[in-house]
């Protein structure tokens, strides 16, 4: 990974509480220690290797899905409330706000239901992110990740299932409005090895306000 690079901020108002979202493999865990490092912020990251029904999701979701789904939701909101107060500085690789997009892709309409009943009564309080950081890839480039950092429980991860998982998370952010969206076209970005994609990406990124922001550099 190239040294991270020199940024002056002192002009500029950046986000307290920032959460990086996208689909599995896209890169959001190394972007959020990133950015956490460029900022000087903590990090609160999923713990998907926690969840003892995520392999047996992986091979057959309908056999797990709802198991799964309700560990995550419990874990993501306790690991939220053990935050130390809402206005402390913080860099996510989840929001919470997500998790039902997950939920309608994997439960069947009786579940989902059920589900959701129990995520409005968790999330009465749950504090909203200033910026959410949307990466976006090809169903292809996901699979070859994925494929490339060998964990052995996404192994089975189907492109179908990514290209399913893509159209959620178009859908979902076409109406998400609860808190400004950079959403940015990660395919051919690579900010771990590259100093020049994650200047310019960070430099947007503190320069954008309210609404919904669009990144896709030109090479």
């Amino acid at each position: 990974m190239n040294p991270t690079p020199h940024f002056d901020f002192s002009n500029r108002s950046i986000p307290r509480h920032i959460v990086v979202e996208g689909p599995i493999g896209v890169g959001k865990t190394s972007l959020v220690k990133q950015l956490a490092s460029t900022f000087g912020y903590p990090t609160l990251m999923e713990r998907p290797e926690e969840n003892p029904f995520l392999e047996a999701f992986y091979r057959d979701k309908r056999s797990a899905a709802f198991q799964t789904q309700m560990y995550f939701l419990m874990q993501r909101v306790n690991q939220l409330n053990q935050q130390s107060a809402n206005t402390a500085p913080l860099v996510a690789d989840f929001l919470l706000d997500k998790d039902k997009l997950f939920a309608e892709v994997v439960l069947t309409p009786h579940e989902f239901a059920l589900y959701e009943q129990v995520y409005a009564q968790l999330t009465l309080h749950i504090r909203q992110p200033d910026l959410v950081v949307y990466l976006q890839a090809q169903p292809k480039v996901l699979l070859e990740r994925i494929h490339k950092r060998g964990i052995k429980s996404e192994q089975s991860i189907t492109a179908e299932y990514l290209t399913e998982l893509n159209a959620a998370y178009s859908k979902f952010f076409h109406y998400y409005d609860a808190a400004p969206v950079l959403i940015v076209n990660a395919s051919d970005l690579d900010w771990v090895n590259s100093a020049r994609d994650y200047q310019q990406l960070v430099e947007y990124l503190v320069s954008i306000g309210k609404g919904r922001h669009y990144y896709n550099p030109q090479r």
